[in-house]
């Protein structure tokens, strides 16, 4: 049985190169394609699919967010990220989501077949290139996360003031206590995930998630 693939990528060159090269040996067929993220959204209901190479940059909405919704929503499909992104964020967020799979778009047609293969059969596929990248941010996100474990709860709210521009008298009346005690927070605040500024602490904030910029 061939393998049913759906494709979600805005430029139509790149879908239909994809799908004549998927199709060549006979053993898949791209059943579907999307040129944004509503349309592959819409997509998922009413076509029978096993795998989804979807682009991130889409006109209207990141695949990213169609990730999102995916797994929101519990559709039993694989999804094989492809993109021209090679920066380390974009793949740890698409592996937190649940992506299956993320590999570059300049990728060697051999890779592209390989990684849908291995997705198919339930493995999770990383290009090579990109895995030390992901290694060494993972291991550096272990050690942030032991550092925004080791805040208390207002010390978390500090810091979330901080990353939001406040200043300390402002951040002692949205809290609730006094310029004093701020200052105390922000002191063992900067020790405990080791920096030296408030500009360094709303970076550690909005790197982790912490707050969100939009």
């Amino acid at each position: 049985m061939n393998t049913r693939i759906m494709i979600a990528d805005d430029h139509s060159l790149i879908r239909e190169g994809i799908k004549q090269l998927l199709e060549f040996d006979g053993s898949m067929e791209v059943v579907a394609e999307a040129s944004n993220a509503e349309e592959c959204l819409s997509r998922l209901e009413n076509i029978d699919f096993d795998i989804l190479l979807l682009d991130i940059n889409m006109p209207d909405r990141s695949g990213l967010d169609v990730l999102e919704e995916i797994k929101r929503k519990n559709y039993e499909i694989k999804v094989l990220i492809l993109t021209v992104h090679n920066e380390v964020e974009y793949l740890l967020k698409a592996v937190d989501i649940g992506a299956d799979g993320y590999i570059m778009k300049d990728s060697e047609s051999a890779e592209l077949k390989r990684a849908i293969h291995s997705v198919i059969s339930g493995e999770n596929y990383i290009q090579a290139s990109l895995i030390p990248a992901l290694n060494n941010r993972l291991v550096n996100r272990d050690i942030d996360k032991d550092k925004i474990d080791s805040l208390t709860s207002r010390e978390m709210e500090v810091l979330i003031e901080i990353a939001n521009g406040m200043i300390n008298k402002e951040i002692a009346t949205s809290l609730n206590i006094s310029e004093r005690t701020v200052k105390n927070h922000i002191s063992n605040i900067f020790k405990k995930i080791d920096v030296s500024d408030r500009t360094q602490a709303a970076v550690f904030a909005i790197k982790n998630n912490i707050i969100t910029l939009f």
